[in-house]
């Protein structure tokens, strides 16, 4: 078996990554091994040093490859010299000095309160199943602050309504149990109720359905989501992300502390829950400065 394809083999079965990015690691080095080919005759990837990778590094920006993702093929490479150093092929590896390339830090921006507030209760939904399952999507996106992913792979079996929890599966295939508020168990028993009376059900195993009976594909989602938030907003991006984000952000803001949205959110570190912070902080210097009375002076 080669390098590259015990690499799969370990990113699919034992990182548990999804096929999407076992095959986003994959191409990258299959990329780097054509660049190694074409300038310097050789394509083993095992003998490689950073001079090859600065040169394919240069190439990449010369062609209008943006920062952001020449450090994702970067990231790419980097697990897999990891994983050779791992099982003993390489003694060290030819990333050890590499700093990645700056980039322009964005600042994603959350729905307001009052934008949550008009689209869930102040925009028509069409009648009957297709209106019921929509609201409830974007409530259980702002209110559960679940990925797009999760709730496209949402089991039926796993919504209790006994303990008003769902069961979702994260990202590696981690576990986590979100609470859902009342306003939201009642939302799905209409939704389930719709549900029973779809007459030929093909993926009857998941909760959320098309009218025909299958289940979502991510670009459904996502159109939804932009379809009916583009009737109470103007910012520039909305989608099931910006949503998770304006969860997290309005949670920060009404007091909730750091490790708590953590776990809601299913992340394994602070520090990827930290980038909710900024809006949180926006609104707390408004606070503070409203407050404090050496402000008053």
């Amino acid at each position: 078996m080669s390098n590259l394809k015990a690499f799969q083999d370990y990113l699919q079965h034992e990182k548990k990554y999804s096929i999407h990015t076992v095959t986003a690691y994959v191409n990258d080095l299959l990329f780097f091994q054509d660049f190694l080919k074409v300038n310097f005759e050789q394509d083993s990837l095992e003998v490689v040093n950073y001079s090859m990778i600065r040169s394919w590094i240069i190439s990449l920006v010369d062609n209008g490859i943006s920062n952001s993702s020449v450090n994702r093929k970067m990231a790419s490479l980097k697990s897999f010299y990891k994983f050779l150093l791992r099982t003993k092929q390489i003694e060290s590896s030819p990333l050890l000095k590499h700093k990645s390339l700056k980039t322009p830090k964005k600042i994603q921006i959350p729905f307001s309160e009052k934008e949550l507030d008009n689209v869930l209760n102040h925009i028509h939904y069409p009648e009957g199943f297709e209106g019921i399952r929509d609201k409830l999507i974007i409530d259980l996106f702002y209110t559960t602050g679940i990925r797009r992913a999760e709730l496209i792979q949402l089991q039926l079996q796993n919504v209790d309504l006994s303990t008003n929890t769902l069961k979702v599966l994260g990202k590696r295939n981690k576990e986590r149990i979100l609470p859902i508020l009342p306003i939201i168990a009642s939302q799905i028993k209409n939704y389930l109720s719709e549900r029973a009376v779809i007459e030929h059900i093909i993926d009857k195993n998941y909760f959320f359905l098309m009218l025909k009976g299958v289940k979502f594909n991510d670009s459904f989602v996502y159109r939804l989501i932009n379809y009916y938030f583009s009737n109470v907003s103007e910012k520039v991006k909305k989608s099931p992300h910006i949503l998770r984000h304006t969860f997290a952000t309005h949670m920060l803001n009404n007091g909730a502390d750091l490790n708590s949205v953590k776990e809601l959110l299913g992340h394994s570190s602070l520090a990827s829950t930290q980038v909710y912070t900024h809006n949180s902080l926006t609104e707390l210097k408004k606070v503070y400065k409203q407050a404090h009375p050496r402000n008053q002076k």
